[in-house]
């Protein structure tokens, strides 16, 4: 870490500290709108599109999106688009078009508590879990580089700084709860836009511009391989044949990875189930995949700048050794490249992705902790007041428990591989079942739980057996293999349980099940009556072309 140590300045100091007062600011003034566990886990149902929208995407541009991705970057090269323009906005416009009618319309309050009028206590019981496991090891990620940050700010040991960075994110988050989640991540949104525009402008000014970033990139290692291209993407998936590698991120990133991330994640969810109508919550998805679609240009990009730019990402793109992983790349252009004064903004939109990404994590666990564990199976018949203190005692635990969960965030040098390979355990089997429960109303209750189980467990096999060289799938190809593999056992075990299982009656399905849901119950009754810039679906359509000339333009 001493290699990382940016040379920041008293005014850099000073900006990071006036964040963190406006940070501390929000949550106080959010804690005088929290009267109630609906106030507290879900903002009151009452925010608006745009706000719940640029929350939606700032939640999801945490610690992995920047770091992550910029990572991806110096190792992949253009490759790393595919995560965003194939593994995410298709993603997220199905959520918005499809399936955020039926979580707003059923008023319930999480996406487990959605499985458990489903599919009942079974499937509820096991998605509950695994939601928690899953938030609690991926804020150790956040965690994880927000304390990287104040090490190299202030060259603090990393267990101080992992206390200090998880004590701020506690602060606000349990004065406020997701009030105070939600215009933190707006706020955070637009500061980490100021900090990554300037690097990525003076990054490739410094490389010579376009044109010198590609030719330093095609005199790299290798002639950089398929790094200046999208496509076949053969080092990013670990196939070394261009049509399955192609195949591999269509189906495994493109489809189970990303609709099982996208669409039933509930640290997402949770933002559009803050708003104020079903139009509201079917347009923030929506909202959110417009800046998500133009994220690479200052995340990936930054990373390669940093691969032909930062001596010692330079050494571990030619296989030598290297004091930095690929992790640390965008901190290492911070201090090559960045000025004082434009390097405390750098800071401080590092600081503010990272606490974006760790709350909310944090706040989607508090809301699956208090109302699907603890109110259904522990203490039931409570009074409200007594779920908002379990909500923000489950706060404190949790962020007790990221930061002991950061220390295997640690032990990664391309966060990336970790992230996926959780993602392969937990959303993949999710979206088997949540898919086919949606659409297939003969799916019993029994064939929601075992699905899960199922699917999570072979995931579990295949990482293993990748991890162990039984199969060697280098790149992120074993975390692709994992969640498609997680995605097929999960729908054939659940079809065959299916059969000799009993289903529930129709008539317990009205909101739960497409084809038993009236349109009437599925659609807001003043959609006709909004302008076209308010209309989810026309929303959608520009989205969809939009995304589409920029798959054809950088292929």
């Amino acid at each position: 870490m001493n290699s990382l140590r940016l040379n920041a300045t008293f005014v850099d100091y000073l900006l990071v500290v006036a964040y963190f007062a406006v940070v501390l600011l929000i949550g106080f003034a959010a804690r005088r709108r929290v009267s109630d566990s609906l106030d507290f886990f879900l903002s009151g149902r009452s925010l608006p599109a745009w706000v719940t929208g640029l929350a939606f995407i700032s939640a999801n541009l945490g610690a992995v999106e920047i770091v992550g991705m910029s990572a991806n970057g110096a190792q992949y090269g253009m490759a790393t688009m595919h995560y965003f323009w194939i593994g995410a906005v298709p993603a997220m416009l199905f959520l918005g078009v499809v399936m955020m009618p039926f979580y707003y319309g059923s008023k319930v309050r999480s996406v487990p508590e959605f499985m458990r009028r489903r599919f009942g206590t079974g499937a509820h019981l096991v998605n509950a879990i695994s939601f928690a496991v899953a938030q609690v090891l991926i804020a150790g990620i956040n965690l994880f580089l927000l304390a990287t940050i104040v090490n190299a700010l202030l060259g603090w040991p990393l267990w101080v700084s992992l206390i200090i960075a998880a004590a701020v994110v506690l602060s606000y988050i349990t004065l406020g709860g997701l009030s105070a989640a939600i215009y933190n991540e707006v706020l955070q949104f637009f500061v980490i836009v100021a900090a990554l525009l300037p690097l990525t402008l003076i990054g490739l000014h410094r490389v010579g511009g376009v044109s010198g970033l590609i030719d330093k990139v095609r005199a790299g290692p290798g002639g950089a391989g398929d790094q200046l291209t999208s496509w076949p993407a053969t080092t990013l998936s670990g196939f070394q044949n261009p049509v399955l590698s192609v195949l591999g991120i269509v189906f495994g990133l493109g489809f189970v990875l990303s609709f099982g991330y996208w669409t039933t994640n509930f640290v997402e969810v949770q933002r559009a189930m803050a708003t104020s109508s079903i139009s509201a919550a079917r347009s923030t998805p929506i909202i959110g995949s417009f800046p998500k679609m133009f994220i690479p240009f200052l995340v990936v990009i930054p990373g390669m700048i940093a691969a032909v730019l930062v001596p010692e990402i330079e050494k571990l793109k030619a296989g030598q050794s290297s004091p930095l992983t690929y992790n640390e790349a965008l901190l290492g252009l911070i201090r090559d490249v960045m000025p004082n004064g434009l390097l405390g903004i750098a800071i401080a939109g590092l600081l503010a992705a990272f606490m974006a990404g760790m709350a909310a994590n944090i706040s989607a666990f508090n809301t699956v902790f208090s109302y699907d564990l603890w109110q259904q199976y522990v203490k039931k018949d409570r009074p409200d007041g007594y779920y908002l203190k379990v909500g923000r005692w489950a706060t404190v635990g949790a962020t007790v428990v990221a930061i002991g969960t950061a220390l295997i965030a640690a032990g990664y040098s391309n966060l990336m591989d970790y992230l996926q390979t959780l993602f392969g355990f937990f959303n993949a089997p999710l979206f088997a079942t949540f898919i086919l429960g949606m659409f297939w109303k003969r799916m019993t209750p029994t064939a929601g739980w075992t699905g899960l189980v199922s699917g999570t467990l072979s995931a579990v096999a295949v990482f293993v057996l990748v991890n162990t060289g039984v199969w060697n799938l280098p790149g992120q190809g074993g975390a692709f293999v994992a969640a498609a593999t997680a995605f097929v056992v999960d729908v054939l075990v659940s079809v065959l349980v299916t059969l000799v299982t009993e289903p529930k009656p129709a008539g317990e399905l009205a909101g739960l099940v497409y084809s038993e849901t009236p349109k009437r119950d599925r659609t807001d009754p003043d959609a006709d009556r909004l302008p076209w810039y308010r209309a989810p679906v026309t929303l959608a359509g520009i989205s969809l072309a939009m995304v589409i000339v920029l798959n054809v333009i950088f292929r």
